[in-house]
């Protein structure tokens, strides 16, 4: 599986939780919000992880 930004960006703003995580990982290590992302999705979606279902189905 291949880390798409447009699909995290869908998958972010579908989720409550997920657009929270982000800004808390945005805020407490300084990223923009293009490196938050791609943290993120190796946080929660990548091998396993409890969003990678919904992601693949975008």
């Amino acid at each position: 599986m291949q880390y798409s930004q447009p699909k995290m960006l869908q998958l972010v703003k579908h989720s409550p939780e997920l657009n929270r995580q982000l800004k808390t990982i945005m805020k407490e290590h300084e990223l923009e919000k293009s490196f938050a992302l791609k943290a993120l999705y190796h946080a929660v979606v990548k091998d396993g992880g409890k969003y990678q279902r919904d992601y693949q189905e975008l």
